[in-house]
C-alpha cells in the first residue's frame, strides 16, 4: 500500500449509506434490480478475453499502471481505461453517485477491506462465486480471503495486504538501551524510558485513528462488531477493548505520545530524527519509510507486533484493497479476468515486485520474497517477519456495513480522548452510540 492510499485511509469522510435501504430491493439503483451475475468458466474468461472488448477500472493503486500494460500487451484485443476516480472515500462517493444515476458505473472499482461490506450489503458489486471466486480459498492468506467475503458470497478479489509489525528506529533504542518490546506492557515501559531520556523523544504518534484503534482491538481479540445481513451490533465493553483502553490510555494519560497526525509533515521529520521510534503498521509500510524517510536509512529494523499476553502469536490487518466489480458493470466476464489476472494471476507478481504486500500466498511464500535483503533496513530479511505476521492473523473480525461512516465520526468522538476531554473507554462508548444511532437511521436493525 503506497502512501496516498494508507493517506485516504486514515483522513476518512463520511460516506452515505442510503444505497444500502435502496439497493436491496430497488431496480432502479444498479443494485439488486441489476441482471444477475453470469456463469463463466475458466474457458469462458478465456473466450472473452480472445474476443476482446473494452473495460473502465476505477483505481487509484500506482502498481496497477504496470499490470494494466502487461496485460493488454498478452490481450491486445482487450482496452483497458484506467481511470483515478478519487482516493479511498473520495472515489466511494463517485461511485455511489454513478450507481444512483444509473450510468457512468465503471467494470471495475477499487475498494478497501474496510469498505467493501457497505458495498456488498447494498448489492452494488457482484457476488463472483459464479465465477469460480469461491474456488480461490487457500491462493489468498486469512485475513485479505476473510475481508471480500460477506456471508457465503464472495464480493472482491484480494490486492493486497497489511498484517501489523513493529517498525522501530534501531539507533534509537540501542542509544537508551532499549530492548524491542514482544508485549505491550514492555511498549508502555519503553515508552516510559524513552520519554524519560529525551522529552523530546515519543515511542511513537496518535492523535486519534479508527483503523488502528480497531486493529489493536482486534488483535486483542475483540469483537466490538457483530453483523448478519442488515441486524447489526456495536459493543465496545468486550474484554478485547478492554484490554486495549487499558494499556493504550496509559500512553494518552503519560503524555507518551506524539501528538501529531500521521502523513503530515511533523510525521516524517519525526521518523527521520527519531523523535518519533516506532510504528506499529501494516506490512506495506517499507516503500513509504524508503521513499519518504530518506534520512532514516539503515536505522530501522522490523519485528512482529507486540503481544497482549506472553508467548502470544496474534496479528490484525491495518489496511489493503480489493477489486470489485459492480452490479451494474457492463462487461463482467471481461472485468473478472481482469481482476484475476491483476490479483491471481502474472499481476500478482508484477504487484509484488512493483512494492505491494502480497496478499497471495505464492508470492508470500516464494524465497525470492522472503529472503530479500532490504537495504533501508540494514540488509534486514524484513519480509520473513511480515510473512510470519500474515499468517497469524486473528480470525472472526467484522467491519460494519457503514463503516466508512463510523470512521468519519471517530475524531468527533473517540477523538477527544487525546485532547483530554474524558478517557478512551468515554470514547468509545460515545462511538459507539454514535454508530448504533446511524444504523438505526438507515433502517438497520440493532441487536
Amino acid at each position: 500500500m503506497t502512501m496516498t492510499r494508507r493517506h485516504a485511509l486514515l483522513v476518512g469522510a463520511a460516506l452515505t449509506v442510503s444505497l444500502i435501504a435502496t439497493g436491496c430491493g430497488s431496480p432502479g439503483d444498479g443494485g439488486s434490480g441489476a441482471a444477475p451475475a453470469p456463469s463463466a468458466s475458466a474457458t469462458d474468461l478465456e473466450a472473452a478475453l480472445n474476443a476482446g472488448g473494452s473495460i473502465t477500472v476505477w483505481a487509484w493503486e500506482p502498481t496497477l499502471k504496470q499490470v494494466l500494460a502487461d496485460f493488454q500487451t498478452k490481450y491486445p484485443k482487450v482496452k483497458v481505461n484506467l481511470v483515478n476516480a478519487g482516493t479511498g472515500n473520495d472515489q466511494y462517493t463517485a461511485l455511489q453517485n454513478a450507481i444512483k444515476a444509473g450510468s457512468g458505473v465503471p467494470d471495475v472499482a477499487q475498494i478497501e477491506y474496510y469498505a467493501l461490506p457497505q458495498f456488498a450489503l447494498a448489492k452494488s458489486v457482484t457476488d463472483l462465486t459464479p465465477f469460480g471466486a469461491d474456488k480461490l480459498e487457500g491462493t489468498f492468506t486469512p485475513g485479505p480471503w476473510s475481508s471480500v467475503h460477506s456471508g457465503a458470497g464472495v464480493y472482491g478479489l484480494p490486492m493486497d495486504s497489511g498484517p501489523m509489525a513493529l517498525f522501530y528506529n534501531k539507533d534509537v533504542f540501542d542509544k537508551h538501551k532499549i530492548e524491542v518490546p514482544a508485549t505491550w506492557e514492555e511498549y508502555i515501559a519503553a515508552a516510559k524510558k524513552l520519554h524519560a531520556a529525551d522529552p523530546k523523544a515519543y515511542i511513537t504518534n496518535d492523535i486519534g485513528d479508527a483503523g488502528f484503534t480497531t486493529s489493536l482491538i482486534w488483535q486483542a481479540g475483540g469483537k466490538p462488531y457483530r453483523v448478519d445481513g442488515t441486524k447489526v451490533g456495536v459493543d465496545f465493553s468486550d474484554a478485547g477493548t478492554q484490554k486495549f483502553t487499558a494499556a493504550w490510555q496509559q500512553l494518552v494519560s503519560g503524555k507518551l505520545l506524539a501528538p501529531v497526525g500521521s502523513w503530515s509533515d511533523a510525521w516524517y521529520k519525526g521518523l527521520g530524527d527519531g523523535t518519533i521510534a516506532t510504528l506499529v503498521i501494516g506490512a506495506w509500510m517499507p516503500a513509504n519509510l524508503e521513499t519518504g524517510v530518506k534520512a532514516g536509512a539503515g536505522k530501522w529494523r522490523v519485528a512482529p507486533m507486540p503481544q497482549w499476553e506472553s508467548g502470544g502469536k496474534a496479528t490484525s490487518e491495518n489496511g489493503g484493497s480489493s477489486l470489485a466489480v459492480p452490479e451494474a458493470a457492463a462487461a463482467k466476464t471481461l472485468a473478472y479476468a481482469f481482476i484475476k489476472y491483476a490479483g491471481v494471476d502474472e499481476g500478482a507478481q508484477t504487484r509484488t515486485d512493483g512494492g505491494a504486500f502480497p496478499a497471495t500466498t505464492a508470492q508470500l511464500n516464494a524465497p525470492g520474497f522472503r529472503d530479500k535483503k532490504l537495504p533501508y533496513f540494514g540488509d534486514q530479511q524484513v519480509n520473513q517477519v511480515l510473512a510470519e505476521s500474515a499468517s497469524q492473523v486473528v480470525g472472526g473480525w467484522s467491519y460494519l456495513p457503514y463503516q466508512v461512516y463510523a470512521n468519519s465520526v471517530f475524531n468527533d468522538t473517540v477523538g477527544k480522548a487525546y485532547t483530554g476531554a474524558g478517557t478512551l473507554q468515554d470514547g468509545l462508548k460515545a462511538w459507539q452510540d454514535a454508530s448504533v444511532k446511524y444504523g438505526q437511521e438507515q433502517g438497520f436493525s440493532i441487536q
